[in-house]
């Protein structure tokens, strides 16, 4: 264990990150002599939203690869819905049985997190999101957070550990401001020193009133944005502050001025501002989204359907059609014309057989997007 009470990858790899049962029931089914080859499929029979996105596949993927399993999942960054198996495994249970409690991190986590961000995304239309929210977990957890955001469809990022190709953004904290004199001196020195590709978006709400502050940023002639981080303050009703703001910019000469909105942002201050605010920033409902609540059941034993209580048997396939529409049949079933498989090979005995780039999960998700925009 590390000084940060973190787990590494070895450990995680070597299924020592495991909830104690399973290696106590491996230790008794090797006693035994029983490793029955099993199928075993990650379902959730219920979840916040209608559907959500599949994430976490490349580190599953990374997770099982070596080991003598075959493995079927859906593409990661596709849409599923509750029943659907979104991942299957078959091979001997002793082989990867250890793995379920890391594998179900893996899944559940990021999977939340690129359903909420996706949601969010789809309720923000063309206004921007940003992934503002890493502070709210751990920060060994920080590049699997931003990239399932990214995944899920935000427009940029906030935590430097970000993994490449997405775009890091953010400009000063309150307390940058509260180490000036007052607030146009913070902001005069942020466009003086910073990098000129780093947009000048200026806090606005450290000290005095918000409207105030935005006019005397705007004033200053270098202001791209103005940024406020109440809606969870003291300080009002958050619809009137900002018609205030947008009056006393658009009057006095500031039309291009855009605004900025974080600081405890939800979906539902999205819809109610979308049509003044240009990009808003949002932290814990992203980071902090309720997870996916994933299992991982068998459902076959030595080629012979099985369930327990509350599961439904057998292998299964998830078909989609050309108009949307989607069917889960029995894996036996002939396939209905028309439509596509949506859980493919990823594995062949230990060999990874399937993508799982980040770029081509996010274009699934904007892809889905772009088919249902205006449906809020």
């Amino acid at each position: 264990m590390s000084r940060f009470h973190m787990v590494d990858e070895g450990t995680i790899a070597r299924g020592e990150c495991t909830d104690i049962y399973f290696a106590r029931c491996e230790e008794v089914l090797e006693k035994e002599g029983i490793d029955p080859v099993v199928t075993m499929e990650v379902t959730t029979a219920g979840m916040p939203y209608e559907w959500g996105i599949f994430c976490g596949l490349h580190d599953v993927l990374a997770l099982l690869s070596g080991l003598s399993v075959d493995v079927e999942a859906m593409p990661e960054g596709s849409v599923f819905r509750p029943r659907e198996p979104v991942l299957r495994i078959t091979g001997r249970y002793r082989e990867f049985g250890v793995f379920e409690t890391a594998l179900l991190g893996f899944l559940c986590h990021a999977s939340g997190i690129a359903t909420a961000a996706a949601h969010i995304k789809h309720a923000a239309g063309e206004r921007k999101i940003y992934s503002f929210g890493s502070r709210r977990q751990h920060p060994a957890i920080a590049p699997m957070i931003e990239r399932s955001a990214w995944i899920g469809g935000v427009d940029g990022v906030s935590n430097t550990t970000a993994p490449p190709g997405m775009p890091v953004v953010g400009t000063m904290p309150h307390a940058f401001v509260m180490c000036h004199e007052n607030p146009e001196e913070a902001w005069t020195a942020f466009d003086r020193y910073a990098a000129s590709e780093v947009p000048r978006l200026m806090l606005c709400d450290t000290f005095g009133d918000e409207k105030e502050e935005c006019l005397r940023a705007a004033e200053l002639g270098f202001t791209k944005g103005v940024r406020l981080d109440t809606p969870r303050s003291r300080r009002g009703n958050m619809r009137s502050i900002l018609e205030e703001v947008r009056w006393e910019l658009d009057s006095h000469g500031h039309e291009d001025v855009e605004i900025f909105l974080s600081g405890g942002i939800t979906r539902e201050d999205i819809l109610a501002f979308r049509d003044i605010v240009e990009a808003f920033g949002v932290g814990g409902s992203i980071a902090n989204a309720p997870v996916i609540d994933f299992s991982l059941d068998i459902i076959e034993v030595e080629g012979r359907s099985v369930a327990k209580r509350g599961k439904w048997s057998g292998v299964k396939q998830v078909y989609l059609f050309p108009d949307g529409r989607r069917k889960l049949l029995p894996i036996s079933a002939p396939a209905p014309e028309g439509a596509a498989p949506l859980l493919v090979p990823a594995i062949r005995d230990g060999t990874i057989m399937a993508s799982a780039e980040t770029a081509e999960a996010r274009a699934r998700v904007l892809a889905y997007l772009a088919g249902i925009a205006g449906s809020v």
